[in-house]
């Protein structure tokens, strides 16, 4: 079950303080009043986390290609796998990244 945020709309000296985290389904309705005080509250909207990887190492691993450019059509191909060109020419092909390493059913 989700853990929502709530928070107080008057001030209170509620045991939960003024920001309360409160566990309920999906299904539930959002509460409207604090389940310990009875004053009124509402649902806040939480950010969520999310993992990004952070080096080219990690991109590769989790099989992301990333190009950098580094002239007009010359990029440098920062997670290269063995076998793959460092340098991908946007006129040759046979430069280009093998997404059948990467991309399957």
């Amino acid at each position: 079950m989700p853990i929502y945020e709530y928070e107080h709309l008057e001030k209170t000296s509620c045991s939960s303080g003024n920001v309360f985290e409160w566990k309920q389904s999906v299904n539930d309705r959002p509460l409207t009043r604090c389940p310990i005080c009875g004053r009124p509250v509402r649902r806040l909207i939480s950010p969520v986390n999310i993992s990004t990887p952070k080096t080219n190492s990690e991109l590769r691993d989790l099989g992301f290609t990333k190009l950098v450019r580094r002239d007009d059509g010359v990029y440098e191909n920062v997670t290269a796998r063995e076998g793959e060109s460092k340098v991908v020419y946007r006129d040759r092909p046979e430069t280009f990244p093998d997404l059948r390493k990467t991309i399957s059913d």
